[in-house]
């Protein structure tokens, strides 16, 4: 009889796990954007290929310009730039970001942040290098060749420099930049660089094409963030 119970509550223990499985995927699921598509001139964007994958297309984000802000809310996570916004040599590339009410699209953490490198946008080849803050302190850098690649480990760094909102529905802001300086590649959040990598870990076969290219912003999907001051600034 005994192991016939334990059997059962095996069971039972993986029955309550199957059910709860799609109740939390139910939660973090693309949320719909009303009045999408890009309504800032001259920009372009992109979503990922695991968005376009389930069907995701890039009406279902909204960029708008606003008075020299860039106004973002995201369905898909998504890739936006303006082709003659383009860094080569040594750069910073930076802006500041606010998330007007932390995870107000979602029940967890979600980053935004500087795009650099980009080439081949828009094509089954494109390569970029991003950095994002999250609202709750952490920070990734992470890229496309055109496969995804990380450089900061699998999951978000926490870092001092990352500013982490009073709570769910308060604002938070940080400023990040992306520099390509010598032999180095750095990522600063707030005034402090956060990730510092030697430029051959991000150039070559399934990582960058090069570090010049076309500069912009890069969000992950449901969330709504105010961009200004988007700017590179030479060395």
């Amino acid at each position: 009889m005994r192991p016939t119970r334990i059997t059962a509550a095996a069971a039972a223990a993986l029955a309550l796990v199957t059910l709860t499985m799609p109740v939390r995927a139910q939660n973090d699921v693309n949320r719909l954007v009303a009045n999408g598509g890009i309504k800032a001139p001259g920009w372009k964007g992109v979503i990922d290929a695991s968005e376009a994958s389930r069907g995701e297309k890039l009406e279902n984000a909204r960029l708008a310009e606003e008075s020299g802000t860039l106004h973002v809310t995201t369905g898909p996570a998504v890739t936006y730039w303006k082709p003659a916004n383009t860094a080569s040599g040594d750069y910073t590339v930076l802006a500041t970001f606010t998330e007007p009410e932390y995870m107000n699209l979602n029940d967890h953490p979600h980053p935004y942040g500087i795009m650099i490198g980009g080439n081949g946008m828009g094509t089954d080849q494109q390569s970029y290098l991003y950095c994002a803050a999250y609202g709750n302190g952490t920070f990734i850098v992470r890229g496309f060749g055109p496969e995804p690649f990380k450089l900061n480990g699998p999951r978000p760094e926490a870092n001092a420099a990352v500013h982490k909102a009073a709570g769910k529905g308060q604002p938070v802001t940080q400023e990040i930049a992306l520099s390509v300086k010598g032999d180095k590649v750095q990522c600063a959040v707030n005034g402090s660089v956060v990730g510092s990598y030697d430029k051959s870990a991000v150039l070559g076969a399934g990582k960058l094409q090069s570090t010049d290219g076309v500069y912009g912003i890069r969000l992950s999907h449901n969330a709504e963030v105010k961009v200004t001051g988007l700017k590179v600034v030479k060395q």
